[in-house]
């Protein structure tokens, strides 16, 4: 039976090499997959899974009026699973559309980002992954500063100083983004 799954975590938690090699694992045994990214997270350039360690894949790129039921549904191979990066950069309809996928094609969906903003804020496309989900794993990682699990992002200028306030979405790397925990959310190590 196919679920709609999330895993979530903080900035550096392996979430995309975790897409890349779900992906190879399923076409070892000739399988086919399909890949999904927003364009927006277009930090290799747009319709790339790619992840901090070097690896990276090619992916369809997701615009805000995509629908990934229409793609999915209309793919002439028979697909044993869709891959979802950057989740969080998605609308409402279009998590809406990754569970028609699981409830009427029956293809499993896997959707992989973060859960919250630098504000700590939800993402639209997490929050609706976090109501509609079948099934939700965290994916961890440390804080910067500390030893503790990181469950936040510190934005944070040129000059290295915390951003509290600004856009939700701005795509940075570790020049922009820190893996925190709480504590060091609110009182950074800089």
């Amino acid at each position: 039976m196919a679920q709609l799954f999330f895993k979530y975590g903080a900035m550096n938690s392996g979430k995309s090499i975790e897409v890349i090699k779900v992906a190879h694992n399923y076409e070892e045994q000739n399988k086919n997959v399909l890949l999904f990214t927003p364009a927006i997270a277009d930090r290799d350039g747009a319709g790339w899974v790619s992840s901090r360690v070097g690896l990276k894949r090619k992916a369809i790129p997701i615009e805000p009026d995509t629908d990934l039921f229409q793609i999915v549904s209309e793919w002439l191979f028979r697909l044993s699973c869709v891959l979802v990066d950057e989740v969080q950069f998605l609308t409402k309809e279009q998590v809406l559309q990754m569970a028609r996928i699981v409830d009427d094609l029956n293809i499993p969906v896997m959707g992989f980002g973060l859960k919250n903003d630098f504000q700590n804020h939800l993402f639209e496309g997490s929050k609706y992954m976090l109501l509609y989900a079948d099934k939700i794993e965290e994916m961890k990682t440390i804080c910067w500063f500390c030893e503790k699990k990181a469950i936040m992002a510190l934005r944070v200028d040129q000059s290295n100083e915390p951003v509290r306030e600004g856009e939700q979405i701005q795509i940075g790397g570790n020049d922009q983004y820190y893996p925190v925990c709480r504590k060091h959310h609110q009182h950074p190590l800089l």
